[in-house]
């Protein structure tokens, strides 16, 4: 006998499924849609208010190209734009020359103090271009510069033989802070290839030096090409060292034309407009880099396998040696003397006296009010731009790798943005997204904490992302089990996990926020000061005694947060990168 099955009532599924989906809604939804908005905020409005001010007029707000015709319409801008290109070409060239052959002895020769190298090359990434651009000045003033004085005493020349304030000489500067970009990417490589191919070489016949060249560097040039391409976007964007030489020097540079449109009359419009090319430079060469890194050939540099030894140099490990110690003095030792001179000096043109010794300068610092609130400014402002920036992240990437939105390409796309928009044009952006009503943040201190999150989001976001993978979710779904809410399984259970990496992201946004000009050049009001600008005002007056003082503050207290750092978290915090 046949039972026939019992059909459900008419509406029940209906009712069920809206049911299950009122229980599946939670409130930590809402903080993702927050999370997204957010980036929105942040990322997006400052971008698209900078392409739609550019194409207005400054009175009336209607749609004209001339902003465009204002900017490239006078020969004097177009030869800002060719020295940018020319001088970001320079930098990286220098910077190339600097960091292979340092790389190469540091990671495949049996070359001595490598540990001295690399902490060396870590002080010269943590030194602010800028702060070492004044060192320059003090070293190499066409008449005042120690280095000069010193050539002259003992040749006995009318003339020092280097000026600071040439194009080359500015190349060399900038270069000095930027080839430990070259640096990191050509010894991770170079730390990751095997030496079996070599070894190879050398048994058919191959000389170490014909087997560097026709092995060894072509294997990693792709990681060269693409440390190649940071530095040359670093430098296309850089605004303070060519502010303390090029501009006193009077040579044409892109970024300080861009910064002059903001000297009285305002053109802001007009500065978006300049603005805007940055941009599409900055995102063709990414384009390149990702491109030349996911070359198939590049594969040999990605795992772990094979042997890797050493090779011997025999006398010429001296060689290698004393160019490495050559390079990293002018970077490190040189400038640093000479900020520390003058740091400690009545005035820093007198020689090397008793009389001429005081700490005056630094205790100007801690008791003179306006100096005291912007060391307090830089510190607080980069702080809190670290939580905003590392809790946006944490969310962003959590939301990611969960799927818990449509869309998530998208959200990771906002996040990854800023690395492709330079701090100037971001500091830009800002100003034309928020200046005005209602928002009317110019000035303010949350303008330059969000200003420094967005700057930073990426280093963030692709910190956290890569934390997050690290985990089984497993873990959250246990508390989710037990009646827990997806917020309390990140407050309880992935927060705590990843509280190290929380804290290395927290400071790999800290760090850099503490000495960024770019950006807060443009967003700074007279109440809100940072350290970077006043150190570029001290430069504008001369007042270079005071401004070694504070640099010399902000070195210490970079180093000792470093120091904090590798205490904490371990040694590779500062060298993480996607």
């Amino acid at each position: 006998m046949s039972v026939e099955p019992m059909r459900p009532v008419q509406g029940a599924p209906l009712h069920r499924g809206r049911l299950g989906r009122l229980r599946r809604f939670e409130p930590a939804s809402l903080i993702w849609l927050l999370a997204a908005a957010a980036l929105l905020f942040l990322v997006a409005t400052p971008m698209v208010r900078l392409l739609i001010s550019s194409l207005q007029t400054t009175d009336t707000g209607t749609w004209t190209l001339h902003n465009y015709i204002s900017a490239y319409g006078h020969l004097r801008n177009l030869e800002a734009l060719g020295n940018s290109l020319l001088y970001a070409l320079e930098v990286t060239v220098m910077s190339a020359l600097m960091a292979v052959p340092i790389a190469w002895g540091v990671s495949r020769t049996d070359m001595p103090a490598k540990s001295l190298i690399r902490a060396l090359i870590l002080g010269a990434f943590i030194t602010p271009p800028y702060l070492g651009a004044i060192g320059w000045i003090l070293l190499a003033g066409p008449n005042a510069g120690w280095l000069n004085r010193a050539w002259m005493a003992i040749t006995g020349s009318h003339s020092g033989f280097i000026n600071v304030y040439s194009f080359s000489v500015l190349s060399l500067v900038t270069a000095l802070y930027a080839f430990p970009y070259i640096f990191v990417f050509t010894s991770d490589a170079l730390d990751r290839v095997s030496s079996e191919m070599e070894e190879a070489a050398n048994i058919l016949g191959a000389g170490s030096f014909h087997t560097v060249f026709r092995i060894t560097f072509p294997l990693v040039t792709p990681a060269i090409l693409g440390g190649a391409i940071v530095v040359f976007l670093d430098t296309v964007a850089l605004f303070g060292t060519p502010a303390i030489i090029a501009l006193p020097a009077r040579i044409r540079i892109m970024t300080l034309q861009i910064w002059q449109y903001f000297e009285f009359p305002v053109r802001a419009e007009v500065a978006a407009a300049y603005a805007i090319p940055l941009i599409v430079i900055t995102v063709a060469l990414f384009a390149l880099q990702r491109a030349i890194l996911g070359r198939r050939s590049y594969v040999a540099l990605t795992g772990k396998g094979g042997s890797r030894t050493l090779t011997p140099l025999g006398p010429w490990r001296w060689l290698i040696l004393g160019y490495s110690l050559f390079v990293v003095a002018l970077a490190v030792i040189l400038p640093y003397a000479a900020l520390g001179k003058a740091a400690f000096s009545k005035a820093w043109g007198l020689g090397f006296t008793l009389a001429n010794l005081t700490l005056d300068n630094f205790y100007r610092l801690l008791t003179e009010e306006g100096a005291r609130q912007t060391i307090v400014h830089s510190f607080t402002y980069s702080a809190g731009a670290g939580c905003v920036a590392v809790a946006l992240a944490l969310l962003t990437a959590y939301v990611v790798s969960r799927k818990l939105m449509p869309g998530g390409n998208i959200l990771t796309l906002l996040c990854m943005a800023p690395l492709v928009i330079p701090g100037i044009v971001l500091g830009i952006g800002f100003y034309a997204a928020f200046a005005s009503p209602p928002v009317a943040l110019y000035g303010t201190a949350a303008i330059l904490i969000l200003g420094y999150s967005t700057r930073f989001l990426p280093i963030a976001y692709v910190n956290c992302a890569a934390s997050l993978r690290s985990l089984n979710p497993e873990m959250e779904e246990a508390v989710r089990i037990l009646g827990g809410s997806r917020l309390r399984a990140i407050a309880r259970v992935i927060v705590p996990m990843l509280k190290k990496s929380l804290l290395g992201t927290w400071l790999l946004v800290f760090i850099p926020a503490t000495r960024e000009l770019s950006t807060a050049i443009f967003l700074v009001g007279a109440q809100t000061r940072v350290i970077s600008v006043m150190m570029l005002d001290l430069s504008e007056n001369g007042s270079f005694e005071i401004l070694a003082a504070l640099g010399f503050f902000l070195l210490g207290a970079t180093i000792l947060i470093v120091l904090i750092g590798y205490k904490i978290i371990g040694r590779d915090f500062m060298l993480r990168r996607s």
